[in-house]
C-alpha cells in the first residue's frame, strides 16, 4: 500500500488529506490516482465505501487552477444523497487550495442553486435530471469542462438515466478526461464506456474475503468521548498478553499511548513520524514483552509481523474493508486464536455494516464491559502474577518482613492491600483525547417524493451495489424484468431507458412551477433532440 505522500500531490492538497486522517491509500486509490493524474481515461470497478471519491477527487482537485472562474469539472451521481456526500468530500479535499465546488440536485430550490452558480464554482457535482434543467435554462454551461466523472454509473443506468447522460455529455467538449466508476460491468455500462471514453484503462478492485476463523470479532457501539474508558475496561477484562490498538491518525496514536501510560499500562506508540531508531526501539520492547500494548496507525503497522499478539483493538474504525482485514490479521496467526474488538460510534454503524458485507463476515455486537467486570479481570491478573512470583522462589529476602506483618495484621486484609498496590489503580487520572470525525458509509436514504420506491421498481436502500454484484454473478450479467408494488418495470431498451416512467416524484419550486426531479418523469420538450435510437448524435 502507498501513502499519499508518495503521490505527486501539491502541499495544500496533501495537507487536506492529512487533516482528514488518511495516511495510506486504499487499493482503488492506489491504482486510480496515478492514471488519473496522467489524464488517462479509466473505468474503475469498485463498490461504494472503498475510497473511490478520493480516488477521482484528489487528482481533480490537484489539477484545477484556483484562479479558474469557469466550470472545468463535472461529476455525475445517481442520487441527491450521493451528490451531497461527494460534494462534502470534494470540499474537504480542496479547502486549503481554495477550490470551489457546488452540488446540484433535485428537491432543492432551483433559484437558490442559480444564485450559488453565480459564485463561479469550478466543480459541479450533480444528478442528471437537475443538471439537464440547468443546461436548458442556460444557467450551467459545460463548454469549458475538462474532466467528467460518472460515479456509480451502473446505478444511474439502473434508474433510467442513459438518455440524460448522453444529452449532458453531448454538451461537453470531446477533448476531455473521462472517468467512469461502477460496481458492476453489465453490457449497458460497456456500451456507455465505448461511446464516451477513449482507450480507457480498466481498474478493478475485487473485495477481499476474511478467512480468519481463528479470530473472534466483536464490536462495541460507543460515543467518541467514552472510548478511552471503554478501552481501559477492555484491557483490564481481557488481560491481553500482547495487544495492538489501531488509531486513525498520528495525533490519535500519540495522545492514546500517553494516556495509557498515565493510567499505568505498559504502552508505546508507533507511527510514520518516528525515526527508524525509534521504531526499532518500540518494536524491540513489544517483541520482548517490555511493553504489552502497541498503539499504531495503519501505515506504521504495515508489514508488522509479531508472534503472540492475542488482541487487536480498533480504537478508530478503519476507512475501508481492506484496512480492517489487514488490522485484524495481526492476531490469530499460525493457527492460534485471536480476538479483535472494534469501537464504533453511532454515526459509524452503517460503515461497519458495509465492512461486514464486503468481507462476508458477521461482526458480533457486544456490550461495554462493566466496572465490576473490568475490576474482576484486573484482580485475576494480579493474583496470577503473585502466584508466579511465589513459585519462582526468588522472594526469600522478603520472608522476614512478611512474618512480622502476619503477626500484627489479618492475613486476608494484608494480602488484599498488597493486591491493591500491585493492581495499580489510577482511575483518578483525567484523560481527554482530541475527538476524531466519524466515518460515514455512502448509504442512500429512500426518496421521500416517491414514497421510498426507486424508479423502475425494487426497494431503494444502502448496499444495492453488493446485491447487484451477486445477482450479476449468478445471472451472467443478464437482467430480467423486476416488479414491485407499483407495477412492473416495462420494456427496457439497450440504452437503459424506460418506455414509461412514474410521474409521482415530481416536485415544485417555490414559485409553484413544476421542477424536474431526478427520479420522476422529464419534460422532453426542453431537452435536446435525439435520433430514432434514443441517443443523441455528437
Amino acid at each position: 500500500m502507498k501513502t499519499f505522500q508518495e503521490f505527486d500531490l501539491s502541499p495544500k492538497v496533501l495537507r487536506a488529506v492529512t487533516e482528514m486522517g488518511f495516511e495510506e491509500a486504499t487499493p482503488i486509490q492506489e491504482k486510480t490516482i496515478p492514471l488519473a493524474m496522467e489524464g488517462r481515461d479509466l473505468i474503475g470497478q469498485a463498490q461504494t465505501g472503498t475510497g473511490k471519491t478520493a480516488a477521482f477527487g484528489l487528482p481533480l482537485v490537484n489539477k484545477i487552477d484556483v484562479t479558474e472562474n469557469r466550470i472545468v469539472a463535472l461529476i455525475m451521481c445517481p442520487t441527491r444523497e450521493l451528490a451531497i456526500q461527494v460534494a462534502e468530500e470534494i470540499s474537504k479535499l480542496g479547502r486549503f487550495k481554495g477550490i470551489r465546488s457546488l452540488p446540484i440536485y433535485g428537491g432543492q430550490d432551483i433559484v437558490k442553486q442559480i444564485r450559488a452558480l453565480k459564485k463561479k464554482p469550478q466543480i459541479i457535482i450533480g444528478t442528471p435530471g437537475r443538471l439537464l434543467d440547468h443546461i436548458n435554462r442556460k444557467t450551467i454551461k459545460l463548454e469549458d469542462v475538462q474532466t467528467v466523472v460518472l460515479d456509480e454509473a451502473d446505478e444511474m443506468l439502473d434508474m433510467g438515466f442513459m438518455e440524460d447522460i448522453q444529452s449532458i455529455l453531448s454538451q461537453v467538449p470531446e477533448e476531455r478526461h473521462t472517468m467512469l466508476f461502477s460496481a458492476t460491468m453489465p453490457a449497458n455500462i460497456q456500451k456507455l464506456a465505448q461511446q464516451f471514453l477513449r482507450n480507457p484503462e480498466h481498474v478493478s478492485v475485487i473485495p477481499k474475503q476474511v478467512s480468519a476463523p481463528t479470530i473472534d470479532q466483536s464490536y462495541i457501539e460507543i460515543h467518541e468521548r467514552q472510548k478511552f474508558e471503554a478501552l481501559s475496561r477492555l484491557i483490564d477484562m481481557e488481560s491481553p498478553e500482547l495487544a495492538i490498538i489501531f488509531g486513525r491518525t498520528k495525533r490519535r496514536v500519540d495522545e492514546l499511548s500517553e494516556a495509557l501510560q498515565k493510567r499505568g499500562y505498559a504502552a508505546e506508540g508507533l507511527h510514520g513520524d518516528l525515526s527508524q531508531n525509534q521504531r526499532d526501539s518500540v518494536m524491540r520492547k513489544f517483541r520482548d514483552g517490555s511493553i504489552d500494548v502497541l498503539v499504531a496507525t495503519d501505515v506504521a503497522a504495515r508489514g508488522l509481523d509479531v508472534s503472540g499478539v492475542t488482541h487487536v483493538i480498533n480504537f478508530d474504525l478503519p476507512q475501508d474493508p481492506e484496512s480492517y482485514v489487514h488490522r485484524i490479521g495481526r492476531t490469530g496467526r499460525a493457527g492460534k486464536e485471536g480476538t479483535a474488538w472494534t469501537f464504533v460510534t453511532p454515526r459509524e454503524v452503517d460503515h461497519l455494516h458495509f465492512i461486514e458485507k464486503v468481507t462476508r463476515h458477521r461482526i458480533m455486537k457486544k456490550q461495554l464491559p462493566s466496572v465490576a467486570e473490568a475490576m474482576e479481570g484486573k484482580q485475576k491478573i494480579t493474583a496470577t502474577k503473585l502466584i508466579e512470583a511465589m513459585q519462582e522462589e526468588t522472594h526469600v529476602q522478603y520472608k522476614g518482613v512478611a512474618i512480622q506483618l502476619l503477626e500484627q495484621y489479618d492475613s486476608v486484609n494484608l494480602l488484599s492491600a498488597a493486591m491493591q498496590l500491585l493492581t495499580g489503580e489510577k482511575k483518578d487520572v483525567e484523560i481527554e483525547l482530541t475527538p476524531e470525525d466519524p466515518l460515514r458509509a455512502k448509504k442512500r436514504r429512500p426518496d421521500v417524493r416517491s414514497q421510498g420506491r426507486r424508479m423502475g421498481g425494487g426497494s431503494y436502500s444502502g448496499g444495492s451495489a453488493e446485491r447487484r454484484f451477486e445477482r450479476y454473478s449468478k445471472e451472467g450479467g443478464s437482467r430480467g424484468p423486476r416488479k414491485d408494488g407499483s407495477g412492473s418495470r416495462d420494456g427496457r431498451t439497450g440504452s437503459g431507458s424506460y418506455r414509461d416512467r412514474s410521474s409521482n416524484s415530481r416536485d415544485f419550486d417555490r414559485s409553484g412551477n413544476k421542477d424536474r426531479s431526478d427520479y420522476g418523469s422529464r419534460d422532453r420538450s426542453r431537452a435536446p433532440k435525439r435520433n430514432s435510437e434514443g441517443s443523441q448524435d455528437k
